[in-house]
């Protein structure tokens, strides 16, 4: 798994070929900047959304041929011309960010999938085209990982988005659907009020069974990648298995204590990761 802000990037480990620890650092230093912007310190939303704007004019002087003016843009601009990477992952990206400022709800799981279509899935598209896989049954494979990657990240984090606050927008961040809230019978109350009753626990065993269900509905592309890409993706999709079990083994009770990894879980991950099939 990932480390610190950014989760659901698998950061360049010593599994990655040497070849291509470059290219993925300055993805994910892009992705890291980016996502800091949106979400780290006290700025207003304005500054917030003109920083990100200036990420996005970074990305349109990379399309126009010439070198960025930050260390952080210009090394993604040798990546994106080395390895033909393609620039509109990362305008998807800073597109979620941005919506990260602005929106703290979301209707319902079209409206939230489609948040995870752009701050998840072009981190697995990118790590592919590095690989130079580009079929379209490996490409729905890695947006259901990614996908699930990211919806795993928002259950594990309830208690922590529920304090985080937007000026002029109602306060603290939800990424459950309210659609699905409502059909449990779990209102925002429960959030604020670190409230794990029966109605939240069955509405998480929900929303943790739909993440298990994605995330299995991609794990074709684990079995099927070769060498290192493979391995590395088997670890990914058990260490975000692992996070579902945690989960469940607090009884839904994600406010009492975050559900995470630790160094007892990656014997397991990697034991699960070596004989998978």
């Amino acid at each position: 798994m990932s480390v610190e802000h950014y989760e659901n990037f698998p950061v360049a480990s010593r599994l990655m070929p040497p070849a291509l620890r470059e290219p993925v650092a300055a993805i994910y230093w892009f992705a890291r900047n980016a996502d800091d912007i949106a979400d780290e310190g006290d700025a207003a939303p304005e500054a917030r959304l003109a920083a990100l704007e200036l990420c996005r004019a970074q990305l349109r002087v990379i399309e126009r041929g010439g070198v960025p003016d930050d260390p952080i843009h210009a090394r993604l601009a040798r990546a994106v011309r080395a390895w033909s990477l393609p620039l509109p992952l990362f305008h998807d990206l800073l597109d979620a960010f941005a919506q990260d400022v602005v929106k703290t709800r979301y209707a319902n799981d079209t409206e939230l999938r489609d948040y995870c279509r752009r701050s998840a899935d072009p981190i697995g598209r990118l790590l592919l085209c590095l690989y130079k896989v580009d079929d379209a049954e490996s490409l729905a494979q890695s947006d259901a990982i990614c996908s699930a990657l990211q919806l795993i990240n928002h259950w594990q984090d309830v208690a922590i988005d529920i304090d985080k606050n937007a000026d002029g927008l109602p306060p603290g961040r939800i990424y459950i659907p309210l659609d699905t809230m409502a059909r449990f019978g779990v209102t925002e109350a429960h959030l604020r009020d670190a409230r794990c009753d029966d109605a939240f626990r069955a509405m998480m065993k929900h929303l943790v069974d739909d993440a298990r269900a994605l995330m299995r509905s991609g794990m074709p592309l684990a079995r099927r990648l070769p060498g290192r890409l493979g391995w590395e993706l088997r670890l990914v999709v058990q260490g975000g298995l692992r996070i579902l079990q945690r989960i469940e083994q607090v009884d839904y009770d994600v406010f009492r204590r975050r559900p995470k990894l630790g160094r007892t879980d990656w014997p397991l991950i990697a034991l699960k990761a070596l004989t998978y099939r």
